[in-house]
């Protein structure tokens, strides 16, 4: 697992229900693609009073459909943000490796 040097924030909402979380600077991720899809976790270490996690898996066909919806409204980062020149590097990254894997299997 590696440091989520930024910040999440999770929030489930149920007609009964409502369940939020934040995942810091104390918190980890992972995050890995598998046979159907991606997985991801959050997880905050600690006390049984504050340790939390996260466990969310989104198949390829909606992940797919979140990367276009992403890009879509790309535009609306404002162009002096500073984590817009972060996702620069690590989203053309993951643009070879699926170019590569994919010139691997045919």
């Amino acid at each position: 697992m590696k440091h989520i040097l930024d910040k999440a924030e999770v929030a489930l909402e149920y007609p009964d229900k409502f369940y939020s979380g934040t995942f810091e600077r104390s918190s980890r991720f992972e995050a890995a693609f598998d046979a159907v899809g991606m997985r991801l976790v959050l997880e905050r270490p600690g006390d049984t009073d504050v340790r939390k996690s996260v466990h969310l898996h989104v198949n390829y066909g909606l992940l797919a459909d979140i990367f276009a919806q992403l890009a879509a409204t790309a535009s609306r980062i404002p162009a002096g943000e500073p984590h817009r020149d972060m996702l620069i590097e690590p989203l053309a990254a993951l643009h070879r490796a699926v170019k590569v894997g994919k010139g691997s299997q045919g």
